[in-house]
């Protein structure tokens, strides 16, 4: 293959990863949320992203306002965060096998909402079509409304960690034992990181279904290993060292990551190889920096 056959291949594909991009940056920062604001590893965000997904199909399937259905995933997504947050605190499981028996259950839960597997939504509107009307078919039109969308996002998160809830949240994750010597409850803010994290899984999830017309139960399958892989991309390239930095991480990692993948695709790797990649990447951006001597805070 010619070099200019893979950069044809490439740029073909990069309006489509662009809006991908965009769209997955929201699950990334719900999976940065746990994972560094709060030091809780989970693995939730692989049924409340498909969760967002279904419920949105669901509710839209039956003529509801998509504004309406997308919220309504948003909410069933901090449900989500939620029960995995009280499983913890009341049994005090891992924080891992928590998440694992809730997506569990979400696979259940996600076709009894659809009452099918998978559903269909090339005869509905969907928030595109709502919002921006005749242009919501073009892919460029798409990407910079949810541009805008991620962009008011990660200011409205900026300004929420800032404030006395949000610093008392980092303050928990920083340390549990301080957090208690201070005075906070650990246990409520656990909850509410990761009823937030669950929300924007779950928007993720249903922007997703309605840019692809199309929900099922399997749409979450690998997300999270594509989501620390952004959050891993970005933290490398921008840092962590402030508020600022550890919110743009993950959206900037998103977007290097899906241009990866359109790169490897247009390589002439199959869909079915991405996976290893992924893993492999995050694998290699994980070991360079601790193979050259610099330390990092475990993922």
């Amino acid at each position: 293959m010619s070099v200019m056959s893979i950069l044809d291949a490439y740029i073909n594909l990069m309006p489509v990863t662009l809006l991908q991009s965009a769209i997955y940056a929201f699950a990334a920062l719900g999976i940065m949320i746990p994972f560094r604001l709060l030091s809780f590893p989970d693995l939730t965000v692989e049924g409340s992203f498909p969760l967002g997904g279904c419920v949105a199909a669901a509710l839209i399937a039956a003529n509801i306002d998509p504004v309406a259905a997308t919220v309504a995933a948003m909410l069933a997504g901090v449900v989500a965060g939620l029960v995995t947050a009280t499983i913890h605190l009341t049994l005090r499981l891992n924080t891992l096998l928590c998440g694992i028996l809730v997506l569990t259950m979400l696979f259940s839960i996600d076709i009894r909402i659809m009452g099918k597997p998978n559903t269909a939504l090339f005869a509905h509107a969907t928030i595109f079509d709502n919002l921006l009307g005749t242009l919501g078919g073009s892919l460029l039109v798409r990407t910079a409304a949810v541009g805008v969308l991620l962009a008011g996002l990660a200011l409205l998160l900026l300004w929420f960690f800032r404030t006395e809830i949000g610093m008392a949240l980092r303050a928990v994750g920083a340390s549990h034992s301080m957090a208690r010597a201070q005075g906070l409850s650990v246990g409520r803010y656990t909850l509410l990181g990761l009823g937030l994290a669950g929300a924007l899984c779950a928007l993720s999830g249903a922007l997703l279904a309605q840019n692809q017309a199309f929900a099922d139960v399997g749409m979450g399958f690998g997300i999270v290993v594509n989501g620390l892989a952004s959050v891993v991309v970005g933290e490398q390239l921008i840092g962590r060292g402030s508020l600022g930095r550890q919110l743009m991480a993950p959206i900037v990692g998103a977007f290097v990551y899906y241009q990866i993948v359109s790169l490897a695709l247009a390589v002439g790797l199959q869909p079915s190889d991405l996976k290893l990649v992924t893993a492999v990447f995050v694998l290699i951006m994980l070991g360079v920096p601790m193979l050259a001597g610099v330390r990092q805070r475990p993922i």
